[in-house]
């Protein structure tokens, strides 16, 4: 679930820094940089794991901070694929099954990745799994709240830096973009013991 990435990163350390431990002002700022940001093709950033290299500090004209190249490890939120993950759902809509992890909520699970035969209650708006038995069916439902257990099946990376208008856009209307999420999973539940965790404990 969580790997760690070697990054390198120039950091600008402000003049009144320079009274504080070099390691310590480059954290705070490496933190206060990447923490809770998503990084394109690498993952969710979450803290500093270490400083392995420090180079030269150079001050520019102009410029009383000091700007150091750091070499440095970092945690980062990127479950490898056909990891199996428990979050809560989130809630439900048409699209499928949106789970939370309690840091990260990007996660959704396509109505074709349930566990079949499975329907969109329109009226509670969850979904439900026609659990079969010899009995007849019964209605298992995916509430808003409850613990599920999925494989991550895919990963989608969208880069959301910004850019700048082209003439044709300006010139259109002014409508809003639609917010995408800079990374998202994809996960599943259509195999046995997968789903929520209260259908599977043991009697």
């Amino acid at each position: 679930m969580f790997v760690l990435v070697e990054m390198v990163d120039t950091v600008r350390i402000p003049p009144w820094q320079f009274e504080r431990k070099l390691n310590d002002s480059i954290a705070e700022e490496l933190n206060k940089k990447l923490a809770n940001k998503v990084v394109y093709n690498v993952g969710l950033c979450i803290c500093l794991f270490d400083i392995t290299k420090l180079e030269d500090a150079y001050v520019f004209p102009g410029d009383g901070a000091s700007h150091t190249k750091v070499h440095f490890r970092y945690v980062v939120f990127h479950p490898f694929l056909d990891e199996i993950l428990i979050g809560k759902i989130k809630g439900c809509s048409p699209e499928g099954v949106h789970v939370s992890l309690g840091f990260f909520d990007d996660i959704l699970i396509p109505p074709e990745s349930l566990q079949q035969p499975a329907k969109f209650d329109d009226a509670e708006q969850v979904w439900v799994w026609e659990y079969e038995t010899e009995e007849g069916a019964h209605d298992l439902y995916m509430d808003t709240g409850e613990e599920i257990r999925f494989r991550v099946v895919d990963e989608s990376f969208v880069d959301t830096s910004p850019t700048g208008p082209s003439s044709a856009e300006a010139a259109s209307t002014s409508e809003e973009p639609k917010k995408e999420a800079p990374y998202t999973l994809v996960g599943s539940i259509s195999e046995p013991g997968l789903g929520l965790l209260s259908w599977w404990t043991s009697s």
